[in-house]
């Protein structure tokens, strides 16, 4: 055993430690004769010497327990600070663990919907929406078959082609024309003369009624409305509408 060991040593040999644990069956003698420096059972001492040794033993003794004592509590703290720092180290990560698959949980549920929405999005966008039903067209309004319904059907087509006159004026022209017969014809004058008589409510020849014929109107001379119509576009053109026409035109 070194010499310095004892007394004042800073730390044990692996000599020591036998030394303290078989203190009670070696007995004090054999303790204080491990720990003495300079102690070998092959060598005499003195009497005086081993009454000075003997009187060292409790305080030898003493120190080997206390330090003994104190190395095992700073190595049972330093497993339970061990242990304790893995324990925390573990459920560190797995909080980390539970943390990051709860975010990625969350992310792919936000994707799927995200990816869901797009989806009914662009088949909302491509499925066939339904024609707009279309208008219905306004009933063709009915006139009587008699001289005021046949001036106020021509007067109806007239506006839609922008023509002018007025019921009077058509009125007061076909009763000097035709006393309102719309089956009259001139066989006398000047155009009758020429093969081209005068027709219907308002006197139109032939050549006259063609050029001057409304779209939408009958191509039958006879026809009232018809007749009305291309005479009151002749009127238009020549004098400016019917109205102005106060004698045979």
């Amino acid at each position: 055993m070194p010499k310095h060991a004892i007394p004042g040593f800073t730390r044990f040999t692996r000599t020591h430690k036998l030394s303290a644990a078989g203190v009670a069956a070696a007995g004090a003698a054999a303790l204080v004769f491990a720990l003495v420096p300079g102690a070998d059972a092959g060598q005499g001492a003195s009497q005086a010497s081993a009454a000075e040794n003997i009187n060292l033993k409790p305080v030898a003794f003493s120190e080997v327990a206390s330090a003994v004592k104190s190395q095992q509590a700073t190595v049972a703290k330093q497993a339970t600070d061990t242990a304790a720092q893995a324990k925390a180290e573990a459920a560190a990560k797995k909080a980390a663990a539970v943390k990051a698959a709860k975010a990625k949980a969350a992310a792919e549920a936000k994707a799927k919907a995200e990816r869901a929405r797009k989806a009914k999005l662009a088949a909302s966008r491509s499925a066939a929406r339904p024609a707009a039903p279309k208008p219905a067209k306004p009933a063709k309004k009915i006139y009587p078959n008699n001289l005021d319904g046949w001036i106020r059907e021509s007067l109806n087509v007239m506006a839609a082609h922008h023509i002018p006159g007025s019921y009077n004026g058509i009125y007061r022209n076909l009763m000097r024309e035709s006393s309102g017969n719309p089956m009259a014809i001139n066989l006398w004058d000047v155009n009758a003369q020429n093969g081209i008589p005068s027709k219907g409510l308002l006197q139109v020849i032939d050549p006259t009624f063609k050029t001057y014929h409304v779209s939408g109107t009958s191509w039958n001379i006879y026809d009232p409305v018809a007749n009305i119509t291309a005479a009151c576009n002749y009127a238009a053109a020549k004098y400016g509408s019917m109205d102005n026409v106060n004698s045979a035109y």
